[in-house]
């Protein structure tokens, strides 16, 4: 997520880090790096020219200038200037608005491609799981081939119900049926999905209007691309202009190399990002946090994400027993590794928990390359190709048992052989991790490793 901006930003971090002493000219210096480095990541040249200002308005001057550790004030007041850009001092308007007569309606709005009907199917996922808040869908795109029957499919996947509603529908009917859907089965929140264009159009708009003027929705949210860079920043102005949306929501952040949306659009509508879609499964919706993204982009990682991430997702006993296991004896086998492979898939993957550590994006990019769900996916399939007892006592694997295992799981018996070793590496390093002597040797020797 935002990995050039990531990059570029560590690298400014890691040069003013414990400077002794800072001058007039070594600030404009660095303020044309970061000026530099939003331009790259499609940061609106407005926007751009605001931040610089900010950062200098405060840099130059006795708070920086004076300080007994200049590097660290001068990173600190660019942390707080880039949470102020993202929406920090705005966090109120963050949440949904759920303190209000049910049902709450909350409208999707945004252009066709966006992700607005998967989204709407995360949200209300996260809404029922998260809030614990009873929730109902309706699409009311009848213009996109399979749409309706797609959030059908989304609603039954979640166990949300479902307003049934046929193409030949008018969508002011759909909408009116469902809020008397909502109502008379005391659901908590509605969500409406709505139809979007390939463009913004006068016909869409209209439409839109006349939705809003019926539901009264008590929330507008706008479902962005975050690769469209300031396409999706006039996107979120146009819309804004017709129906004044509440908020909006980021889609395919994991894939977002520059970031320039998410750091453009508060700044300029006005509105706050309230949601980042940061995968394809259903649970990967993430409410927006000024402060840890700021965090992020500096490449001091997220360690309050990292931690709610690991609370939500890992099986605490299954880690319990696991630890005693290794502590006790020192034994860990594949049954186990296994185990660990399926509870990192339900974080997101390595180079998820990764991201969100201090100081790892520094990493380098051939380390990171490795850390991919692709590289999982194939540990989890030659493990699922071996028996129960080999996967106790991978000794007994030989010539004719790798080769039946590589092609159980459709890889190569090099692939085998190499997943072997690494985890008779592995299986050395817990019986040092069983001492505790031996701990920071544990952590040297994971140098070698690549799952």
């Amino acid at each position: 997520m935002f990995k050039n901006l990531t990059e570029k930003f560590s690298q400014i971090v890691q040069k003013l880090s414990g400077k002794g002493r800072i001058t007039e000219d070594n600030i404009c210096e660095v303020l044309g790096d970061i000026r530099a480095a939003l331009l790259e990541a499609d940061v609106g040249l407005s926007v751009v020219k605001q931040f610089v200002g900010d950062v200098r308005q405060r840099s130059i001057g006795k708070e920086v200038l004076e300080s007994l550790t200049p590097g660290h004030v001068f990173i600190k007041i660019v942390q707080e200037e880039l949470e102020k850009l993202l929406g920090k001092d705005a966090e109120n308007e963050q949440a949904l608005c759920l303190n209000v007569k049910p049902p709450v309606i909350i409208l999707l709005v945004g252009l066709q491609g966006s992700g607005k009907t998967t989204t709407a199917a995360k949200l209300a996922r996260f809404l029922k799981e998260e809030q614990k808040k009873s929730v109902l869908l309706a699409s009311i795109d009848v213009y996109r081939p399979a749409a309706i029957k797609q959030l059908q499919t989304l609603a039954n996947e979640i166990q949300v119900s479902f307003v049934n509603s046929e193409v030949d529908q008018k969508p002011e009917d759909i909408v009116r049926h469902a809020i008397e859907i909502a109502k008379n089965q005391v659901k908590d929140i509605l969500i409406l999905d709505t139809a979007g264009r390939l463009h913004i159009d006068e016909t869409m708009m209209a439409e839109i209007q006349t939705i809003c003027k019926i539901a009264c929705p008590t929330e507008v949210l706008l479902v962005v691309d975050s690769m469209a860079g300031q396409d999706a920043v006039q996107t979120a102005k146009a819309f804004n202009d017709a129906v004044q949306i509440t908020g909006v929501i980021l889609t395919k952040v994991d894939g977002d190399a520059r970031g320039g949306a998410a750091v453009s659009i508060r700044a300029t509508i006005g509105k706050p990002i309230k949601f980042i879609g940061v995968g394809e499964k259903i649970t990967a919706l993430d409410p927006f946090y000024p402060d840890r993204i700021a965090s992020r982009i500096l490449g001091m990682g997220d360690v309050l994400s990292l931690v709610e991430q690991v609370e939500k997702r890992v099986n605490k006993e299954e880690a319990e027993k696991l630890a005693k296991k290794v502590l006790k004896k020192g034994e860990f086998d594949f049954e186990d590794f296994l185990s660990q492979l399926q509870q990192l898939n339900q974080m997101g993957g390595l180079a998820s928990i990764v991201d969100k550590i201090p100081g790892m994006a520094g990493l380098p990019q051939m380390a990171k390359g490795q850390m991919n769900t692709q590289a999982l996916v194939k540990t989890t399939a030659i493990i699922r190709s071996m028996t129960i007892k080999e996967r106790r006592f991978p000794n007994i694997i030989r010539g004719s048992r790798k080769r039946r295992i590589a092609m159980g799981s459709g890889t190569q018996v090099q692939d085998v052989n190499r997943l072997l070793k690494q985890f008779e590496q592995m299986q050395k390093l817990m019986k040092k991790f069983s001492n505790q002597r031996g701990m920071m040797k544990f952590f040297q020797g994971f140098k070698g490793i690549n799952i």
